[in-house]
């Protein structure tokens, strides 16, 4: 199956896909080794910065290489901020691409969603829109960040005016996790949006700072697809600083267990989004 047919299939059936960011070989490689063990779906996601670190081009190929093992495995670009970017990830071969312009004036930000949707659609790729602004970034943050909420009647046009795949929605999530408290998801504002948008998917930013029971009541209102990175950056990070320790220089020698705890971040998230089997 195709991506939109998986994050529909999650709709109805009530689990969510899982999208996870990389910036390098070796946390994909925990991500596709995760994706074979659990028989799920996974999205690799690159964010602008993540994609121009690890190549366009080279995401794809990698992405390629790994499809051969018979895993359901797709490439997405998150949080686009422009056409121009989102044309050079499509024409490299990305199935699927974020276009982020949740900043932007609403008008705005369907028209060139749109214009996004006429080049992807004549290619196949997926189109991820964005109504209403997820704050924080991908690190530890010290304080919760402001947060600007989806307004339903918003979501409801958007996704009428631009046909769009699936809609990333602000409903108390933010990017990160801080040390100042979890994010308190608004599920009476997501219930509404939900509701608006019918049967369009709905994505889940910030999937790394929200407790489990939260993200599972999400998915039961609508939430199709879970971002996590942060998690992943904090495992890698941590257990490389922790088997440098040792001395060894061979990176064959100690990125395995690296890649193994990030591993089992990425298993613990399928059980969670109940993807496991879905294949």
């Amino acid at each position: 199956m195709n991506l939109i047919n998986y994050l529909k299939r999650a709709k109805r059936e009530g689990w969510a896909v899982g999208q996870f960011n990389v910036s390098n070989l070796e946390t994909m490689k925990a991500v596709v080794a995760a994706s074979e063990k659990e028989k799920s779906p996974v999205i690799v996601g690159t964010s602008e910065g993540e994609s121009s670190f690890l190549g366009l081009k080279e995401a794809v190929a990698l992405v390629k290489v790994f499809k051969e093992k018979g895993v359901s495995l797709f490439l997405h670009l998150d949080h686009g901020k422009t056409f121009d970017y989102i044309k050079k990830a499509v024409d490299a071969g990305y199935d699927s691409v974020h276009f982020d312009g949740s900043k932007l004036p609403l008008k705005e930000n369907i028209s060139i969603t749109k214009k996004v949707m006429a080049y992807c659609k004549k290619r196949g790729v997926q189109v991820e829109g964005e109504v209403g602004s997820i704050g924080g970034s991908s690190t530890v943050l010290k304080e919760i960040p402001k947060l600007s909420l989806t307004e339903a009647k918003e979501a409801e046009r958007f996704v009428k005016e631009t046909k769009v795949d699936s809609l990333a929605v602000s409903v108390g999530n933010f990017h990160g996790v801080s040390s100042s408290g979890n994010p308190e998801i608004d599920f009476l504002r997501l219930k509404e949006i939900s509701k608006a948008v019918k049967d369009t998917p709905l994505v889940l930013h910030g999937g790394s700072g929200i407790p489990g029971q939260s993200i599972k009541k999400a998915i039961g209102l609508g939430m199709s697809k879970v971002n996590v990175n942060t998690d992943l950056r904090v495992a890698y990070t941590e257990t490389l600083r922790d088997v440098l320790k040792s001395g060894e220089i061979v990176p064959y020698k100690y990125m395995p267990r690296v890649i193994a705890k990030v591993q089992k971040i990425v298993e613990d998230k399928i059980t969670l989004f109940q993807s496991k089997n879905k294949i």
